[in-house]
């Protein structure tokens, strides 16, 4: 049930073209809950499904009533990467919506100047990526290293990391990463 729940949110959100945080502000639960959820790691309470859902504009029987699709999508255009987090940094992903891959994959666009936030990220799992234009600073515990277009990186996702363009352009990332995060 976990994973049917968190398929249908997953798809509820990306069809309204909103991330995971915003539906979680507008519902007003914490945006942990909805990941959470959509990651089939925790089943809601009917309360906090229900204040999802309504802030989604469903009620709870249109919600078990949609056509959930059951055959995976292999292949997906630009436009059908979901947009998870906006902003300087933009992390589209490939498949959201279906939350049975145990794999993550992103597209992932980095300003001038803007990371991934001061507080060094730590998680399960590994992660890696190819940067496919400009310049990101990688800092994996210890180590930190600037590649450019071409080079990639490779590492378990418990050590602290953090990203960061320190190049004059844009730099794009494509990303994967397992168990999926967000």
């Amino acid at each position: 049930m976990d994973q049917e729940v968190g398929a249908r949110l997953r798809t509820v959100r990306t069809r309204l073209g909103i991330t995971q945080r915003a539906l979680a502000r507008r519902a007003g639960v914490p945006s942990s809950t909805v990941s959470l959820i959509e990651g089939g790691r925790t089943n809601p309470s009917i309360g906090s499904l229900k204040r999802l859902l309504d802030a989604a504009g469903l009620s709870l029987a249109e919600f078990f009533s949609f056509e959930l699709k059951t055959e995976a999508q292999v292949f997906f255009r630009a436009d059908e990467l979901a947009e998870i987090s906006s902003g300087d940094v933009s992390y589209r992903q490939v498949g959201a919506g279906n939350g049975l891959s145990t794999l993550q994959i992103l597209y992932e666009t980095y300003q001038p100047g803007s990371d991934s936030g001061r507080v060094m990220l730590t998680h399960e799992g590994e992660e890696g990526g190819v940067i496919i234009q400009g310049r990101l600073e990688v800092t994996v515990g210890e180590q930190t290293r600037v590649l450019k277009a071409g080079e990639a990186y490779l590492f378990k996702s418990t050590i602290p990391h953090r990203f960061r363009n320190v190049g004059d352009g844009v730099c794009i990332v494509v990303s994967a990463c397992t168990p999926p995060t967000f």
